[in-house]
């Protein structure tokens, strides 16, 4: 799926945006399970920022059969990972982020890893998955990278106001030498990103909603030890490329 460029842009920065992963029609079915399924079927957190605003996360483990499953099954995410990864890779958990208009709060600078590895991963051989399902700009608090950042290795990780971030004095020095850049995301891209990539996201101050699906894998070569971790090890079965579509015709037809 992926082409030599941008490979070679995720090895050297740490991630690479692919534009129009998913269709308007396939993202738009993404939206309805946010708006419809995901408020039935999974807990929704709130992690406000140090400012009080409230970014809300619903986070889960398993690989279910609805349509966020066939999203983290399907073969245009599980082949780019494996691709990059060099391996074949499971399930780790999946999320959906929703910042909404005008409260939505900010992310603190972190890596994945600087999470995952308290869960006994050995490497940081994890990949992360970000489908923007609404335009992700600066205005509604998109993402920021900093490009290389995964080559510096695991930051020890502490509080940071009410989240969890790298060590603030660490990351001063680093901004200083490595400029930041916004993800800017149409609806369907996908960013792939390094678990060491350090990443932040600012509030939602426009009256656009900034919602995103975002899975995330392991190597197999990676499987935590101590019975630890998140998801289970197993293979993941790629659906057809048309299962998204699929489950909509097949939900409607049930009505």
């Amino acid at each position: 799926m992926l082409n030599w460029n941008q490979v070679q842009a995720f090895e050297r920065d740490g991630f690479v945006t692919v534009p129009s992963v998913f269709s308007r029609a396939e993202v738009d079915v993404l939206l309805e399970g946010v708006e419809l399924s995901l408020a039935a079927t999974r807990k929704v957190g709130d992690m406000p920022d140090a400012a009080g605003r409230s970014s809300k996360i619903s986070l889960w483990m398993d690989t279910r059969d609805d349509v966020f499953g066939l999203v983290t099954r399907h073969p245009r995410l599980l082949n780019g990972v494996r691709e990059l990864l060099r391996e074949d890779v499971y399930h780790w958990h999946s999320k959906v982020m929703l910042k909404e208009p005008r409260v939505g709060g900010a992310w603190e600078w972190h890596q994945d890893y600087g999470y995952w590895y308290n869960d006994h991963c050995l490497f940081p051989r994890m990949i992360s998955c970000m489908v923007a399902l609404d335009p992700a700009t600066q205005a509604n608090g998109c993402l920021q990278v900093i490009p290389g950042s995964h080559l510096l290795g695991r930051i020890n990780h502490g509080r940071v106001g009410n989240q969890a971030g790298a060590d603030p004095e660490r990351i001063a020095a680093i901004l200083e030498r490595m400029p930041p850049q916004y993800a800017e995301m149409t609806p369907g891209s996908v960013l792939f990103f390094h678990c060491n990539t350090l990443h932040a996201s600012g509030p939602n101050t426009s009256e656009i909603p900034r919602r995103a699906y975002i899975c995330c894998y392991n190597a197999f070569s990676n499987v935590p030890y101590g019975q630890k971790g998140h998801g289970k090890p197993e293979s993941v079965v790629p659906v057809a490329d048309d299962a998204i579509l699929s489950f909509a015709r097949q939900a409607k037809a049930a009505v």
